[in-house]
């Protein structure tokens, strides 16, 4: 890719910081999923944003800051998504569907930035272990509040289910993008939560 000066006139225009920040962030996704972090450079990533290298170095001083502010994008929409779909409803079951769905939906539409970033070359990187660890803490757990009022069981009891079905979530739905798109989103997710909800609903509520 050719790391020549871009002509004034063929360069994106001037942006409201937010804008030209989503626009960075794009071109980082793009160049990042093709590459990897590693044979990402910042040269490709300007080019692509049809950005001068001092414009992107305005706003990300560096290759690893671009790419934590990808990543932190990536689990805040993550968070936000599946958050509201187990407040949704009341019905825990319809709450187990819900979840499982706005996970198979998500990596759906943004399967590059889901490969990313539970995929990349930088999983083992101490900063990014601790945003992932932060994000699956924080699914689990809220997956746990709801398994702990229906069910009753202690907190360090219904944390661990959360636990298991967060992973169930991230497993199936990371194995289906790989290898089984061809079954319809709807029953993949469905079946993945009629998994999880037969298991879950076997804990009764203690007396």
């Amino acid at each position: 890719m050719s790391t020549e000066p871009r002509p004034a006139s063929m360069r994106s225009p001037r942006l409201p910081r937010d804008e030209r920040r989503a626009q960075l962030l794009s071109a980082a996704l793009e160049v990042f999923a093709a590459n990897g972090y590693h044979g990402a450079a910042m040269d490709d990533i300007a080019e692509t944003a049809q950005v001068s290298k001092p414009v992107l170095y305005q706003h990300f001083p560096s290759k690893r800051d671009l790419y934590l502010a990808l990543l932190d994008s990536h689990l805040a929409a993550l968070t936000e998504l599946t958050r509201s779909a187990l407040d949704s409803t009341t019905d825990n079951r319809e709450r187990v569907r819900a979840v499982m769905r706005t996970y198979y939906e998500f990596i759906a539409k943004d399967d590059k930035a889901h490969r990313l970033v539970f995929e990349s070359d930088l999983v083992n990187d101490p900063e990014v272990a601790s945003r992932l660890e932060t994000f699956n803490r924080g699914f689990a757990e809220a997956i746990a509040r709801v398994i702990a009022a229906d069910t009753r069981l202690p907190m360090v009891e219904a944390q661990l289910l959360g636990r298991g079905l967060a992973g169930m979530a991230q497993v199936s739905a990371r194995y289906w993008l790989e290898a089984s798109h061809d079954l319809d989103l709807d029953v993949a997710s469905d079946l993945v939560s009629r998994l999880a909800w037969r298991g879950i609903s076997r804990f009764p509520k203690e007396a």
